[in-house]
């Protein structure tokens, strides 16, 4: 299911589409891979995973390295051209770096599904506070009722 109100702009949406083909489905609560493709671009798929989860940006540069990512100006600015099988996607994350979208690609702490935040100060910690989001999940009310109940028993 494609919530419109999680759907990153431009290119960005198709790296978080490829990100997304790991999840933590709602009914057994377990990592799931559905990624069925190159090793190689699920190996950048883990990497930027990684990355939009908090580790250190710097796992991108290896893949600027390897496919030879360099930048060409054009009559509309300037964007990303290199070689490899997973280029496009890097041109994309390259390109929302320096446009200042990428750090509004997030994870969710609870399911992991990665989403685009929309909001105006980029505070949005969850996928959703209501049931509508991926597979019905709800993960930032199920969050605020754990709090509550942690709080209210002690």
């Amino acid at each position: 299911m494609v919530n419109t109100a999680q759907t990153a702009p431009g290119r960005l949406e198709e790296v978080r589409a490829l990100l997304n083909t790991w999840v933590i489905p709602n009914d057994t609560r377990v990592g799931t891979d559905l990624f069925d493709g190159d090793p190689e671009i699920r190996e950048l798929r883990d990497d930027l995973r990684r990355v939009v989860e908090g580790a250190d940006p710097q796992l991108i540069n290896p893949w600027i390295v390897r496919w030879a990512m360099r930048p060409v100006v054009g009559s509309s600015g300037l964007s990303w051209a290199g070689s490899g099988p997973g280029s496009a996607w890097i041109a994309a994350v390259l390109s929302a770096i320096s446009e200042g979208t990428w750090a509004r690609l997030k994870s969710c702490p609870d399911c992991r599904w990665v989403f685009y935040d929309h909001t105006r100060n980029g505070s949005k910690r969850w996928c959703l506070m209501t049931a509508g989001g991926p597979s019905g999940r709800s993960c930032g009310s199920i969050a605020k009722v754990r709090a509550y109940r942690a709080r209210a028993s002690a």
